[in-house]
């Protein structure tokens, strides 16, 4: 049973946190009436995109890590900021944000990570869909898969940057787990399990292991597949936690991926070519000429310049047979010196040399 001391000193502690409250409460209003007077300065920009700068968003990010002595984690001081900055930002008008959909999906998972809940999310049925919308200003940004850690590139995604104009301004990384659900308490009575393709493979292993007599069907997005599970009593599908409650569905096994450390990476694109933030990358694409050599010659730059490249992948150029486009992404922003440098030795061996983005690095 509590003591009389005790209830005083509880309420005191109490009084105390109503008085940081508001505190709290007076500074974000202070923060978002000079956010507000920064957004009416530029009203002459074309869009809500130019209100907001990806750059500057993520120095603010990096202060706040590097201000952090506990006992809350970086990661939930970020989440909390970024929520303030999202709401100081929409006042003037929220970011229109395409995004690979339905509702549900990891895409739009990622969406909120990077640009919070501030936003009006608009899910696209295909990555094309994201880039048109981006490319006719419907969308002020769209989010795409570019990577998974275990199933290496979505090839889709990359095919989309050899025509497009858009530019590349942030990367997410987000943790993938995988969660079979169902309408039914078991497998017993299950038939048939839909997933987006990559989540099938990303959780091959265990399928082979725990349902190897059970159809896989492949579907547009984990979203659609427990949509689809939901209609059918003898379906499960592969999906992320938070579709299960949206579709009425059983989470019969949790994490089921392969890998633990399982990670999806994805790219905000936009039409904004970014300046430095101080801790960039940068991705080119490449199209090498038709000479021996060719491919160590546009990389030996990149070495000769101290640049460390982080990621090579190649593609068909869909301009003539067995002609290729590399994309490399690199430390570093185009505006760097070195990187500069290595750029300009480059292009000598190139037929084509395009940057397709410099951004903040993910925090």
């Amino acid at each position: 049973m509590m003591t009389e001391d005790n209830k005083v000193w509880l309420n005191d502690l109490r009084n105390k946190i109503d008085g940081i409250d508001q505190n709290i409460q007076k500074l974000i209003t202070e923060r978002a009436e000079i956010a507000n007077e920064v957004a009416m300065s530029k009203r002459k920009a074309e869009s809500g995109g130019f209100y907001y700068r990806p750059e500057r968003e993520a120095q603010v990010l990096r202060a706040v890590k590097k201000r952090n002595q506990g006992p809350l984690s970086d990661q939930a001081l970020v989440r909390l900021f970024k929520e303030i900055m999202s709401a100081c930002l929409a006042q003037q008008k929220p970011l229109n944000i395409a995004f690979l959909g339905p509702e549900g999906t990891f895409s739009e998972m990622a969406t909120y990570q990077f640009f919070g809940h501030s936003v009006k999310a608009m899910p696209e049925s295909t990555i094309d869909h994201v880039f048109a919308e981006v490319e006719a200003g419907v969308a002020d940004f769209g989010v795409v898969p570019i990577e998974n850690s275990t199933e290496g590139a979505v090839n889709n995604t990359l095919d989309m940057f050899i025509n497009s104009p858009l530019k590349i301004c942030g990367e997410i990384d987000l943790p993938i787990h995988h969660h079979l659900m169902s309408k039914q308490e078991n497998l017993k009575h299950v038939n048939v399990i839909f997933s987006h393709q990559q989540s099938l493979a990303q959780c091959r292993s265990w399928l082979r292991t725990n349902a190897p007599d059970i159809d896989t069907v492949a579907v547009s997005s984990n979203a659609e597949a427990a949509r689809k599970a939901s209609f059918n009593e003898h379906a499960a599908a592969i999906a992320g936690e938070s579709t299960a409650g949206m579709y009425g569905l059983n989470i019969l096994f949790k994490e089921i991926e392969d890998q633990a450390d399982n990670a999806t990476r994805f790219l905000v694109i936009g039409k904004q070519l970014l300046a430095q933030s101080g801790e960039d990358k940068s991705s080119l694409m490449v199209t090498g000429k038709d000479e021996p050599g060719v491919l160590f010659h546009i990389l030996k730059p990149l070495n000769d310049c101290g640049v460390s490249m982080k990621r090579i992948e190649s593609r068909p150029s869909k301009r003539g047979k067995w002609d290729y486009v590399f994309f490399i992404d690199v430390e570093g922003h185009v505006d760097d010196k070195n990187l500069s440098q290595a750029i300009t030795k480059m292009q000598r061996f190139t037929s084509n040399l395009k940057v397709l983005g410099s951004y903040p690095k993910s925090t």
